[in-house]
């Protein structure tokens, strides 16, 4: 694990832009990575997008429940965001129900947990660079 989040900092809160929907973490996230993927790119306007990886176990919807909305394009995981703001929230596979990936931008303060790697960089948009970040490239997803 890189990083680790203060006890007295747990549960690690986040949300929606809105505000409709909060969740929270009771542990800390098990690793991060950036993903590439073209699906991200259109999902969020940028050329990559960080999530922290967690024991699905630890997360919980604390309100807003009703306001989540959830896509699947049939070959990956779900994907959760608020139905009111469009909030991207977090997703989660359906081979891998174990886990649960919440979007960075979400957590209400730093989840002390840093992305170790970039995922589907064979789809990288061409319109911005990958820094020069010393992160491991994978053409695909990182393996659990």
């Amino acid at each position: 694990m890189i990083g680790s989040v203060p006890e007295s900092s747990l549960p690690l809160t986040g949300g929606c832009n809105c505000g409709a929907v909060r969740f929270e973490l009771t542990e800390t996230p098990l690793r991060a990575g950036y993903c590439h993927c073209t699906r991200w790119q259109r999902r969020t306007g940028t050329a990559a997008s960080p999530s922290a990886i967690a024991d699905a176990g630890t997360f919980r919807i604390v309100s807003g429940e009703d306001h989540v909305r959830r896509w699947n394009a049939g070959d990956g995981a779900d994907k959760a965001f608020c139905g009111t703001c469009g909030s991207a929230l977090f997703g989660q596979h359906p081979e891998s129900p174990e886990f649960i990936n919440v979007r960075m931008g979400s957590f209400d303060s730093d989840p002390e947990v840093r992305p170790m790697g970039r995922l589907h960089v064979a789809s990288a948009a061409v319109w911005e660079p990958i820094p020069d970040d010393g992160l491991p490239r994978l053409p695909g997803p990182l393996e659990a």
